[in-house]
């Protein structure tokens, strides 16, 4: 990945909005989003399998360009076109993270997402175990490019965004990896085995995983900007 953090979120968009929501999300959303200092990637993923229907990922330079300065004056001074399509995203889970293991950075066809927790105590034992024993082999899997573990960061208590009111609140993932290839069959085939659910536990993660499979739509980078 690019940079020590990043911004993960999934969601849903009410159907009858869905053409114009791609549509401001490529042309002004995720540039705006790039044009902050520190943002280096942005990529949207559509669901091949799973819940939600979205997944956007932003790449950023360190913690501190996530949670503060420039990036939350956006939050809280949303464009016109912006309040009319916020309210449209439905089951919105949003988490500010710092990278804590990443192999690989090519960005390619197809992504799995997997939300987890660790249990009680584990957290030190399931992250040691994917960042030096299951990650590394996994990004020079045939049909892989890259595999990646990112931690939610809880911040320090603060109002809601204006972006948030309107949309109504965000849930929260805890840890997420993320595993890119460009066979998404090859992707899909390790969500289902080495890091199934099952695996995940015995490693130290609790029970009730969330994974999604994704095709990528949309990419945008912050040197694509001054093109």
């Amino acid at each position: 990945m690019l940079g020590r953090a990043a911004v993960a979120m999934w969601w849903d968009i009410s159907p009858e909005m869905k053409a114009e929501f791609e549509d401001w999300h490529s042309r002004e959303h995720m540039p705006e989003r790039l044009g902050i200092p520190g943002f280096l990637r942005g990529t949207r993923w559509i669901a091949l399998s799973g819940e939600p229907s979205y997944f956007i990922l932003y790449e950023a330079a360190r913690l501190a360009t996530i949670s503060g300065g420039p990036y939350v004056e956006r939050l809280n001074h949303p464009t016109p076109w912006s309040r009319k399509m916020m309210p449209h995203h439905r089951n919105m889970v949003r988490s500010l993270c710092r990278v804590r293991a990443s192999r690989g950075g090519a960005i390619a066809h197809a992504l799995a997402t997997i939300r987890f927790s660790p249990a009680p105590r584990r957290g030190r034992s399931v992250s040691k175990w994917l960042a030096t024993d299951a990650l590394p082999a996994l990004a020079q899997r045939k049909g892989l490019t890259g595999a990646h573990l990112l931690e939610s960061q809880p911040m320090a208590a603060a109002p809601p965004t204006a972006e948030q009111k309107i949309r109504g609140g965000d849930a929260r993932a805890d840890w997420i990896l993320l595993i890119c290839g460009y066979d998404a069959e090859a992707v899909k085939a390790v969500a289902a085995s080495e890091l199934a659910p099952g695996r995940l536990e015995a490693q130290g993660a609790s029970p009730g995983t969330v994974e999604g499979l994704y095709r990528l739509a949309y990419s945008l980078t912050s040197k694509d900007l001054a093109r």
